[in-house]
């Protein structure tokens, strides 16, 4: 049965319908916010998958392009892979409700939001989240929601909970949080530089607004929810636990104190070897079972050192950076590249600049008009980087997330277009990964930049924090590495300048996150953000004043958007004549804006001046160097311009008689002219005879010189052309001509006559 639930939240209406549609799903949610729509299904497999080591929980995001009025693009013109809109917001679904699943669950649940409506003023994504919440609320899913996701932004000041798409267009922020009762389980953010107060204000904000929604869906639940599944958790076998307390947990504890990440892991793996051998024939099959017990202990251990004795794994203090490294100019023929190390994480930032227009990322997806992006950064992550073997294929949801998120660290610093003509293609190879690669990607992508004379506006820097919470007490972690984080109750990773945040991004598992450990976060990342900087600005602290001299020199000209179709030529023959005789990329927008792309100042200035002749206009009294590119009986047709001819008349050639036109040039011959004449009807009529007593004058200009002597030369041979030889004329006596007064003509045909008295 049909039932709607509607949501009153800040003065905007959200609605829920439940019982119409995919009822065949465990539980299916219709959600409304204004026009946009989005249609939430949870299912949950009756099977048990054995022998997975993790929860197979599986969340997609689907984008139709009926939702927008909008065809697909391609020759196929169906929905393809996901966008990367899309990819990012089912992470930011998956990464607000995986934590509120049982580790231990291995059925198999699948959340699917399905984009069916959009109205460019409400975010989608956001209804989503609130979406699966009640779906896997009302369901008979296990589940410990429900939870509630806002978006809040920052408008002359002020915070705003769900600012339309309009108003964020000048919003100095945009925070996504998502919680429930007990805290925040995921937060992400792009900001202008934003204090770490504005942050923890906008939190607090977001999680008044969040206990609205999570009231608002317990009481949807009490009334049309049905009861969960019960699921066989996995069973205890008493005789390992024991021991494995007894013998191989001091080991463990050992272990997890190694400061480096590959001798740790081979410790452990040993202690576990141990315990596989001291059962595989008293508990044959037990492998898995140790398995996930080892993780068990390593976990308990590493939280008991850091909450009881207040020492990490590797040494340091909570708030203390492990060891880092700075290098620039690490690849000779690359635009821009640098090397940032931080312990056993090690990234290689490499900028290559392009051309706006050709070189620019276009945007599918469903926002009309979307722009194309002259900033994109890509994030990879080899087998090889944690010492792992397994095929290389193309980027996955976290390689895309990491990127995403360090390209939203590195926008607010970048020049406008205006400023820096070009298009930013970022790149981050991870050569080495123990703890926030993506943070790494950061402070690399922010020298290699400089390093490539991108006028950054500032320097940027990123840091991983961590929080461990147990039995009442919490430690804040500052520089996580992967077992911190692995282990730890929240991966909290904090982007920005020395004024201000430009990125946050946060997982949380323990809950109960309230402003006090938030200010002691921020500030405590705030702390190494500028220890950071300091360490990169004593490489590199200022972008470098020019482009590498690899790098392409783009220089815009604007012409008037008249004149677009004069570049371009017809099917585009004058603007690949323009490349092929300079060498540079060239591209107009719409705008009459023209950027050209060349590997040296000799090649530009060529495209340019070629450009600066299509677009000007032809002056009376103007002297040029034509190509002769027709020749007629009365004269021959000259090119002054790329793509403007004017003629020259025969009597116009020479102060000698040119009896016919073929004796004095041919095509494709070089001639000086000057402009006589341009007539009403904007012909050009040129003329070489008048230039002729200034040649001397014109031997002085390097633009004239050397075809000075070759009309001297053509002149003297002019003067030596035969006299008597006639010139065709245009009223010739050998022209047929029609003869009125006969019956036939000269071709025997009878002759047409005009019949007066018919006429009369």
């Amino acid at each position: 049965m049909k039932q709607i639930f509607e949501l009153e939240l800040y003065g905007k209406k959200i609605s829920f319908e439940i019982g119409r549609l995919a009822k065949q799903a465990n539980a299916s949610v219709f959600a409304k916010q204004g026009n946009t729509t989005v249609l939430v299904t949870a299912v949950l497999s009756d099977r048990t998958r054995e022998g997975l080591d993790y929860f197979p929980l599986l969340v997609d995001y689907e984008e139709r392009y009926y939702a927008a009025g909008k065809v697909p693009g391609g020759f196929i013109k169906r929905e393809g892979r996901p966008t990367e809109t899309a990819v990012l917001s089912g992470r930011m679904i998956d990464r607000s409700i995986r934590s509120l699943f049982e580790d231990w669950m291995r059925n198999d649940v699948h959340v699917v939001t399905t984009v069916m409506s959009v109205d460019q003023i409400n975010p989608a994504n956001i209804l989503g989240i609130n979406g699966a919440s009640l779906a896997l609320s009302i369901s008979d899913i296990p589940w410990n929601g429900p939870l509630g996701a806002v978006r809040i932004g920052c408008l002359d000041g002020k915070l705003i909970v769900n600012p339309t798409e309009e108003e964020m267009l000048s919003s100095t922020l945009e925070l996504v949080v998502a919680g429930n009762r007990g805290g925040i389980t995921m937060v992400e953010a792009g900001a202008q530089e934003v204090s770490e107060e504005i942050l923890v204000d906008a939190m607090e904000l977001a999680n008044e607004a969040i206990r609205q929604i999570v009231d608002f869906i317990e009481k949807i639940c009490a009334e049309v929810g049905k009861p969960k599944v019960q699921l066989q958790a996995p069973a205890v076998i008493c005789e390992i636990d024991e021991w494995m307390q007894k013998e191989v947990y001091n080991d463990i504890y050992k272990a997890v104190q190694i400061n480096e990440k590959q001798p740790r892991q081979a410790a452990i793996s040993a202690a576990q070897a141990k315990t596989e051998t001291q059962f595989e024939e008293s508990i044959p099959g037990s492998g898995k079972y140790i398995a996930a017990k080892m993780e068990e202990i390593v976990k308990s251990c590493v939280r008991k050192l850091l909450v009881d004795e207040k020492r990490r794994a590797d040494g340091r203090a909570p708030d203390e950076l492990r060891k880092i490294t700075c290098e620039v100019d690490i690849l000779p023929m690359t635009h821009g590249s640098a090397l940032f190390t931080r312990g056993e994480t090690q990234s290689l930032g490499v900028t290559t600049l392009g051309i706006v227009g050709s070189d620019d990322q276009v945007l599918d997806g469903l926002k009309l008009d979307a722009p194309s992006k002259r900033f994109i950064l890509h994030y990879n992550f080899p087998p090889y980087s944690v010492g792992e073997v397994r095929p290389m294929r193309g980027p996955g949801r976290r390689e895309i997330g990491h990127g995403a998120l360090a390209e939203k660290a590195l926008s607010p610093v970048l020049p406008t277009e205006a400023e820096f003509p070009y298009v930013v293609r970022q790149v981050s190879d991870i050569l080495e990964s123990n703890g926030s690669s993506s943070m790494a990607s950061v402070c690399s992508g922010s020298m290699s930049m400089m390093a490539a004379g991108v006028p950054l506006k500032k320097q940027v820097a990123g840091i991983a924090m961590g929080l461990i919470a147990e039995n009442g007490k919490f430690e804040i972690l500052t520089d996580i590495q992967g077992l911190e984080d692995h282990y730890g109750d929240m991966d909290f990773k904090v982007a920005g300048t020395r004024d201000g945040v430009t990125s946050l991004q946060m997982d949380n598992k323990a809950g109960g996150i309230n402003r006090d450990i938030l200010t002691r976060a921020l500030a405590q990342a705030n702390k190494a953000r500028m220890q950071l900087l300091d360490a990169m600005d004593a490489v590199i602290s200022a972008p470098r004043s020019d482009v590498a001299e690899v790098a392409p020199k783009i220089t815009t000209m604007q012409i008037n958007p008249e004149k677009i179709r004069d570049i371009i030529g017809k099917g585009g023959a004058m603007i690949r004549s323009i490349v092929l005789a300079s060498g540079a990329k060239i591209d107009v927008n719409d705008t009459g804006c023209v950027s050209i792309a060349a590997v040296n100042n000799e090649s530009a200035q060529i495209a340019i001046k070629i450009i600066e002749d299509i677009v000007r206009e032809v002056q009376a009294g103007e002297t040029f160097v034509g190509t002769v590119t027709r020749l007629m009986t009365f004269g021959a047709f000259v090119e002054v311009l790329p793509g403007k001819e004017g003629l020259m008349h025969v009597s116009e050639i020479s102060t000698h008689r040119i009896p016919k036109i073929e004796s004095a040039f041919n095509v494709g011959d070089k001639v000086i002219v000057t402009v006589k004449e341009i007539d009403d009807m904007k012909r050009v009529n040129l003329s070489r005879k008048r230039i002729l007593d200034k040649l001397d004058e014109l031997a002085t200009d390097s633009a004239f010189t050397d075809q000075v002597a070759i009309e001297k030369e053509r002149e003297e041979r002019f003067a030596l052309l035969p006299k008597d030889e006639e010139r065709p004329r245009h009223d010739s006596a050998d022209r047929p001509r029609r003869d009125f007064g006969s019956d036939r003509n000269k071709e025997g045909r009878p002759a047409r006559r005009f019949d007066r008295d018919k006429r009369n």
